[in-house]
């Protein structure tokens, strides 16, 4: 019994609602379009654009030599990740610790900050909103720098913490963006049924707002996760000592030739990505239908 709600909320993705009378028209004439009109040919070279260097990576981590040209089949690199590759494992590791608290971090942060904005009126509330866009426009190199200046002038050193301060900086405006988005859709009369069925505000923002914003939060703590893992630029300026993340430690490798071993973690890391992104799409679904 108590797993009636999830079933409920399944039901209702996998239920086909009836099509419109104009979605129908729609489906139609794009079903009677040419088979290779200009768009679509705009389309599969896109997809051939975004898609052929991952299966490159994926069809050379088997290559039996290190060279950029295929020699025979191989499972060597597999072998030298696995069981010969521990500074590579460390600077995921570390990839991964920053990552995921920064972006715990930035989720509360920029959540809060979007119900505050949404929420209140203030003076100065929309130079606020403004500024806070900032870090998403302005180029990495300068927020790099500019990182570097701050913690060299109050004498903080570089290290993990340096590289967790400044992702929790360029990814809270991602949570806020998302947040924000979801609160733009969200009806505040529900606010106002809550109050008079006798809710406090604690309980409004716990009952209330944050599960009908959830899918917006989700959102935002996901991409933060992304940028975190990817960003090169930022964290080269602001890494220290003993704080080398995967694509600082890639970087160095480029002088003496990256190893096929960093293709056969990018499959690894690709195959992984899949299987947990499969797991969660109906997860995701139900938390969207319940709001």
């Amino acid at each position: 019994m108590s797993f009636s709600p999830y079933k409920k909320f399944i039901s209702r993705i996998n239920k086909q609602k009836p099509m419109s009378e104009p979605a129908r028209h729609a489906r139609r004439a794009f079903q009677k379009r040419k088979p290779f009109s200009f768009s679509r040919i705009i389309l599969i070279i896109t997809l051939v654009f975004l898609f052929l260097p991952l299966f490159y990576i994926i069809f050379f981590s088997f290559n039996s030599s290190k060279g950029a040209q295929f020699t025979g089949f191989s499972l060597q690199w597999y072998h030298k990740l696995f069981f010969d590759s521990d500074d590579l494992w460390l600077s995921l590791l570390n990839s991964f610790i920053i990552a995921i608290s920064s972006s715990v971090v930035a989720t509360v942060l920029g959540t809060l900050a979007a119900i505050g904005i949404n929420w209140y009126k203030f003076k100065g509330k929309m130079y606020i909103q403004t500024i806070s866009f900032l870090p998403m426009v302005l180029p990495e190199v300068i927020v790099g720098v500019s990182m570097l200046i701050f913690f060299s002038g109050i004498g903080l050193p570089l290290g993990m913490f340096t590289i967790f301060a400044a992702h929790t900086t360029f990814c809270l405006p991602f949570v806020f963006l998302m947040v924000i988005a979801r609160l733009d859709e969200f009806d505040f009369s529900i606010i106002e049924a809550a109050h008079d069925l006798g809710a406090t505000d604690r309980q409004t923002m716990i009952k209330v707002i944050i599960p009908a914003i959830m899918p917006g939060v989700l959102s935002g703590f996901l991409m933060s996760i992304t940028m975190s893992l990817e960003d090169f630029v930022i964290t080269f300026f602001v890494s220290g000592p003993g704080s080398t993340t995967l694509p600082l430690y890639v970087y160095s490798m480029i002088r003496y030739g990256v190893s096929p071993a960093v293709n056969a973690l990018s499959f690894v890391m690709i195959l992984v990505t899949v299987i947990v992104a499969f797991c969660l799409r109906k997860f995701l679904k139900v938390i969207a239908a319940s709001n």
